[in-house]
């Protein structure tokens, strides 16, 4: 089958090195344009990009995607992995099987650009990758197939997002040859359990200490590595990592911090929870511990 693949960032070069690698031709590649990034604010090109001129795939980069549109006749399919900008209705129907889109939820739970990060936050004991048929609406189309795992309770938003990778990259494959063996029909969604995962902000990755601990540990590790959690540390911002419970500390009020027996640990709305690593600004991440002195002079988190 000839194939279309719109992507943009690391998280979706594993399903196109997947589908590089099986029988079906990757035509062209769809990207975002070159965005500036880094401290030196240089032009740089998406990870996708960088992949497809690996393999000695043609490269788009459209403003929009109206301006490719001749192009998506010559293609049966178009695969969708975190491209990052609304497809047309216009350009749905153009290729012969439409397009089709990888997202890392089960489907029509968490729908939208996060669902990894809202699985987490949520206490999610499930999650997975759906494929579908995109339609005009967000991620409403019938499924074509699901693969689901289990979430841990410690695991991390990266972590998943790199186990996601693997299953989607052969799921994607099998999706594609059942569909040029006429073998698979897509699926309406339910019209229940549905729920929405908008983007995170930075400032959403900010630490409420006054919520219960268990509710702090979510939301620490569905914001790692990105955007990160972080707090104030008096006028300075550091940025933390998933932590551990503490149910044997209760009496630290929300934000608070103290010091005992080289363990730092801080105040929620429950129990106490313990910091294991840190970041200042322009740092490495260290052992909270070793920040002794720091956490001595400012006691507690803003």
């Amino acid at each position: 089958m000839r194939i279309a693949f719109a992507g943009t960032p690391e998280s979706a070069v594993a399903p196109f090195l997947a589908l590089a690698a099986s029988h079906h031709e990757i035509s062209f590649a769809i990207t975002r344009p070159d965005a500036k990034s880094g401290r030196g604010r240089e032009l740089k090109e998406s990870a996708i990009a960088v992949a497809a001129h690996n393999h000695g795939i043609e490269v788009l980069k459209p403003a929009t995607l109206s301006e490719i549109a001749d192009r998506l006749s010559d293609v049966d399919l178009v695969v969708v992995v975190a491209y990052g900008a609304l497809i047309p209705e216009s350009l749905l129907s153009v290729p012969k099987h439409g397009w089709i889109n990888v997202h890392y939820s089960l489907l029509p739970t968490w729908r939208g650009a996060a669902p990894v990060q809202h699985a987490i936050m949520h206490g999610d004991d499930v999650t997975g990758v759906s494929i579908f048929q995109i339609d005009r609406s967000l991620d409403t189309g019938p499924v074509y197939a699901t693969v689901t795992t289990s979430l841990s309770p410690t695991i991390t938003a990266t972590q998943v997002l790199e186990l996601l990778n693997e299953m989607a990259s052969v799921l994607v494959v099998q999706v594609i040859d059942a569909l040029e063996a006429g073998k698979i029909h897509a699926l309406a969604q339910s019209s229940v359990d549905v729920s929405y995962a908008p983007k995170i902000s930075t400032s959403d990755a900010r630490i409420d200490w006054t919520i219960p601990a268990l509710a702090v540990s979510r939301r620490i590790r569905a914001v790692t590595d990105a955007p990160g959690a972080w707090s104030m540390l008096g006028e300075e911002r550091l940025k933390i990592a998933p932590v551990l419970m503490r149910t044997d500390v209760t009496d630290l009020a929300p934000g608070h911090i103290t010091v005992r027996d080289s363990e730092v640990l801080v105040g929620t709305g429950t129990h106490a929870v313990q910091l294991t690593n840190i970041q200042r600004a322009g740092k490495t991440f260290v052992p909270a511990h070793s920040q002794a002195t720091l956490f001595s002079s400012v006691s507690m988190f803003t």
